[in-house]
């Protein structure tokens, strides 16, 4: 028999928008269950963090004080029927039944294909930063950081740290958009001293904007770097390149409850409810960062346990975090000459080995799942679907169950008890 469990409030992703969602849910007397996938809370962001001074240490001390039931290497898989989820851990399936959902499943990378990027000493920038976080060995090691959006010097300054030569970080919005964003954060004072910080950690380290990679020579010894600058190209060795084209929202599970989505990501209200009995907080309403994650979670889990006051008073908190995350996403915004980086035999989709020539004649994601098995491979469609988004302006709405992968017999054991 299939395991269930039954919560008031039930919680998906443990990161910042996670935490604060559940923490605010409990403390107004709900039970409230918090999942998440990996084998700690914290999410991408506050990995490995846990000092008791730091943002993340009093937090997770907060979320510990409560009554909240935490349950980690738990993974959603499914939704059979309305309140029900399906997930799965090391036990086996796991039903999970709920009268309130808030759903804060963050962001991943975005990755765009050019010459020679399926090399495996390439790495997404926060993808490396968490195997390093985890005990990946990096001092010696030499790495070029590409890409866009805040992200990449933090994760220069997590590499550097552990000992790795940064030699160069090459940011591809223009210089005077990012000039821009710099000027922004004299008016903000907690992020303009989190900006001189990474500044002091990284002296000595190149960064250069309207700067991308075009090209990786991967030798088996060593990689060979190209990139794009004003001064021209360039070619720099080194061990490894760190490669994130800013974040896209971890957004299968909202589709997949049929949640509306807009552009930038789920569309919520005031409460940040989005249908009767569902709330969605942080990255996954749009891309803003660690402050907009923290007030949208804490207005999700007021408002779904009924404290409508306490999250109303949360509302000029969040408008100055949406300020911040347009100026972020303005700065960031991704240039058109990213689109002509792949050649014709250019892999866009790792798992099925369909290169760019064979997706350019499709008119849309679907003729090219249908064609070519394009988003059909492990990943789903989570590397090669924002890659074709942004190379193709296709958009694929389309997402069944199971979202991550599992064995068949978790699903059949579900059916069985529906």
């Amino acid at each position: 028999m299939i395991r269930a469990q039954s919560t008031d409030i039930l919680v998906i992703g443990a990161g910042p928008a996670g935490i604060a969602a559940a923490c605010a849910a409990s403390e107004n007397n709900r039970r409230v269950t918090l999942i998440d996938d990996n084998p700690t809370p914290g999410g991408q962001i506050w990995r490995g963090q846990s000092a008791p001074r730091s943002a993340a240490g009093k937090w997770l001390a907060r979320l510990h004080a409560t009554s909240c039931q935490r349950l980690y290497q738990t993974t959603v898989i499914a939704a059979p029927q309305p309140g029900v989820l399906l997930a799965e851990d090391a036990a086996g399936p796991l039903e999970l039944r709920y009268d309130r959902l808030i759903l804060a499943t963050g962001a991943r990378e975005r990755f765009l294909p050019f010459p020679g990027w399926t090399s495996p000493c390439i790495f997404g920038a926060g993808g490396l930063q968490a195997m390093v976080k985890s005990g990946m060995p990096i001092a010696g090691k030499s790495v070029v950081i590409a890409g866009s959006g805040p992200l990449l010097l933090a994760v220069a300054a997590t590499l550097r740290k552990q000992g790795a030569h940064i030699l160069f970080v090459a940011e591809q919005a223009p210089r005077v958009r990012v000039a821009s964003f710099a000027r922004r954060l004299l008016l903000d004072w907690p992020r303009l001293s989190q900006a001189i910080s990474l500044k002091a950690r990284l002296l000595g380290v190149p960064y250069r904007t309207d700067c991308w990679p075009t090209q990786v020579i991967d030798d088996g010894a060593s990689l060979r770097v190209t990139l794009n600058t004003p001064a021209g190209p360039r070619q720099i060795e080194c061990d490894y390149l760190a490669c994130g084209f800013f974040l896209v929202p971890n957004n299968e599970l909202p589709a997949l409850l049929q949640c509306p989505l807009n552009p930038q990501g789920v569309t919520v209200d005031e409460f940040q409810q989005t249908t009767s009995n569902l709330y969605v907080a942080g990255e996954a309403t749009g891309i803003g960062g660690l402050d907009k994650s923290l007030v949208e979670g804490q207005i999700a889990g007021h408002a779904a346990a009924g404290n409508h006051d306490s999250a109303a008073r949360l509302f000029p908190a969040r408008a100055k975090s949406h300020r911040f995350a347009a100026a972020l996403r303005a700065a960031f915004e991704l240039r058109d000459e990213l689109r002509h980086l792949p050649q014709p035999d250019t892999l866009v989709c790792r798992c099925e080995d369909i290169p760019h020539a064979k997706l350019a004649s499709h008119p849309s994601m679907r003729d090219a799942k249908l064609q070519t098995r394009c988003g059909m491979g492990p990943c789903q469609g989570r590397i090669c679907g924002p890659a074709c988004e942004f190379l193709f302006n296709w958009r694929d709405t389309s997402v069944r169950p199971p979202i991550f992968p599992t064995p068949l017999a978790h699903l059949g054991s579900a059916a069985e008890g529906a």
